[in-house]
């Protein structure tokens, strides 16, 4: 439950439960939560929009999620720099990032502490299906649901295009197919697990635990490897609470996290999210889970939110910040 107090947000929350930012410029190119726009100066602009994606499609749009997502990753960023350089070159806006525009490594890197995971590709789907050999990985038997690794893992997928799954992979097909060189395995495994490592040190001091995370790496023009995308953001990434961690695993239930799934459950328990029109979200469950946004940024980095003023609109204010770019 939030711990967020709602006061403080309420002057934004007529404003920003009503308005969802759409770019939608020249040059766009849209993901699922960011657009992105090429400059001709080999700069790219991130715009980090509300929307939140599920089932191959976009659900609805979360109050402050934009901003959150972009300030925990500017955070971590900034306490990671010294182990991995990063693509970031300017915040102008608290929902946009300008960075170098990179080389997107083939390769997604997925670290992991824990045995968790709801997806196909995930240890735990796995290990409970039988399996024990994964990603290379020989984990032993006798495991619990959520229960620490002895040691954290690269689990590197595949990087799938619009609308296939993402396959797991070993190191040795990763090398043999020539998706990475071993010098860049050797460079992009180093990097990954020392990121973790701090990610796991910074979540620990605030009460926190790092259970797993996702990394993308890119090359500059110069071919020198750069963090791309977010970091230790909870989309990128699986929070829980480590004051209540030991007795809801020894009771066998499901840590306590920032549950941002909770609109992806409202929908699936009442409708085939792929087979039919997904109906108008409760207003309340969206503002919930903006709560929860919000919370995640403060126990993560350790400092208020700061919502957006009532005036002018997110929405405005954002095109006004593209518009400088699209001027010069």
């Amino acid at each position: 439950m939030s711990t967020i107090d709602e006061t403080r947000l309420a002057a934004s929350r007529h404003q920003v439960m009503r308005e969802a930012i759409d770019t939608r410029l020249p040059g766009l190119y849209r993901g699922k939560v960011r657009d992105n726009y090429d400059l001709a100066d080999g700069r790219r602009i991130l715009v980090t929009s509300d929307r939140l994606s599920a089932f191959d499609r976009i659900l609805c749009c979360i109050p402050f999620k934009g901003q959150v997502l972009n300030g925990i990753a500017r955070w971590a960023f900034e306490h990671t720099a010294d182990l991995c350089p990063n693509h970031v070159l300017d915040y102008p806006d608290p929902n946009i990032v300008v960075g170098r525009r990179l080389e997107i490594l083939p390769v997604e890197i997925v670290v992991r502490g824990y045995l968790a995971g709801t997806t196909s590709t995930s240890i735990l789907t796995m290990y409970r299906a039988g399996r024990r050999q994964m990603y290379g990985q020989l984990l032993p038997d006798g495991l619990a649901d959520n229960q620490a690794l002895e040691t954290p893992i690269i689990t590197p997928t595949s990087k799938a295009a619009d609308g296939a799954h993402d396959q797991p992979l070993t190191e040795g097909e990763i090398l043999a197919s020539g998706l990475l060189s071993e010098g860049q395995w050797r460079q992009v495994s180093e990097a990954a697990l020392a990121l973790f490592a701090r990610g796991r040190a910074l979540a620990a001091e605030r009460g926190l635990i790092l259970a797993d995370t996702k990394y993308e790496f890119g090359l500059d023009a110069q071919g020198t490897l750069r963090l791309a995308d977010e970091i230790h953001t909870p989309d990128s990434s699986r929070y829980w609470r480590a004051d209540t961690y030991p007795q809801r695993l020894a009771a066998g239930e499901r840590p306590d996290s920032f549950d941002k799934d909770v609109i992806r459950e409202w929908v699936a328990a009442r409708y085939d999210p792929y087979g039919n029109d997904v109906p108008e979200i409760p207003p309340e469950l969206i503002w919930k889970t903006a709560l929860t946004y919000v919370e995640a940024y403060e126990r993560i980095t350790g400092r208020a939110f700061e919502p957006p003023p009532p005036a002018p609109p997110v929405h405005e204010r954002v095109l006004a910040a593209l518009g400088n770019f699209h001027e010069r």
